[in-house]
C-alpha cells in the first residue's frame, strides 16, 4: 500500500524555481494550499509483475536492451495517482492558472514519490536481487507504443483504471509505467539524463527546456 503524507517541497520548489516563479511569502502559502490538494485528491495504487528474461517486448531498441544488459528477470510496474488529480488540476486550470500551475508541479512530485515507494517495496520483496532504475516506454529508442503492452500484462485498466489515450498517453495523465531489470549480480550505474528519467513525462524543467542537472 502507498501513502502519501507529505510531498518533497524542495523538489517542488527548485521546478518553480526553473520555471521562474518566484518564491515569496504568497507563494509558500499557496505551496502550502496546494499541498493539501494534491494530497487529499490523490488515490495512488500500483500494480507490478515479474517476469523472465529475454522477453521480446523489452529488446524493443537499443537504449533498453542496454538497460537490461546481465539481467535474467524484469519487474513490470505501473502507478498511477488517479482520476481525482486530474479533476483537480482541470478546475484549477479554468479557475485559477497560477495555482494551476503550483498543482501541477506538486502532482508531478507525488507520482515520482509513489514510485519510489513502490520500488522500495519491490526490493524488500526480493532482497537478494539487485535493481536497475526504472526505465518508461518512450525513453530514448524504447517505444512508446509499448505502453499499451505493459497495461495489458499487468490488468491495468480492469484493476486500476489506468488506460492510454489514441496518443498513447497514460490516463489518469499522473501516472506512470517502467520496467526495471533484476540480476543476481551487482549492477554497474548507468548514465541517467532526461531520456532516462523517472520523472521525464512531468518534468516541470523540460516543460520550460531546462533540465535539472541530474544528467
Amino acid at each position: 500500500m502507498i501513502e502519501l503524507h507529505a510531498l518533497n517541497r524542495a523538489e517542488a520548489v527548485r521546478y518553480l524555481g526553473d520555471a521562474s516563479v518566484e518564491m515569496n511569502a504568497s507563494m509558500e502559502a499557496l505551496l502550502d494550499e496546494c499541498e493539501k490538494e494534491v494530497l487529499a485528491n490523490a488515490e495512488p495504487k500500483y500494480l507490478t509483475r515479474v517476469i523472465d528474461l529475454p522477453c521480446p517486448q523489452l529488446e524493443e531498441g537499443n537504449d533498453i536492451r542496454e538497460h537490461l544488459k546481465g539481467c535474467d528477470k524484469a519487474l513490470l510496474m505501473c502507478c498511477t495517482l488517479g482520476n481525482g488529480v486530474d479533476r483537480m488540476l482541470r478546475r484549477a486550470q479554468v479557475t485559477d492558472m497560477a495555482k494551476a500551475v503550483v498543482l501541477d508541479v506538486l502532482a508531478s512530485v507525488a507520482v515520482e514519490q509513489a514510485c519510489n515507494q513502490v520500488d522500495h517495496i519491490v526490493q524488500e520483496l526480493y532482497p537478494e536481487r539487485y535493481f536497475t532504475f526504472r526505465f518508461s516506454p518512450g525513453y530514448g529508442d524504447f517505444p512508446l507504443e509499448l505502453q499499451n503492452w505493459f497495461l495489458t500484462e499487468l490488468n491495468a485498466p480492469k484493476r486500476i483504471g489506468l488506460t492510454t489515450s489514441a496518443s498513447l498517453l497514460l490516463t489518469p495523465t499522473k501516472s506512470v509505467t517502467a520496467v526495471a531489470g533484476m540480476s543476481r549480480e551487482p549492477i554497474a550505474k548507468k548514465h541517467r539524463g532526461c531520456e532516462t528519467c523517472n520523472a521525464r513525462e512531468h518534468c516541470p524543467f523540460r516543460k520550460v527546456g531546462t533540465h535539472c542537472g541530474g544528467s
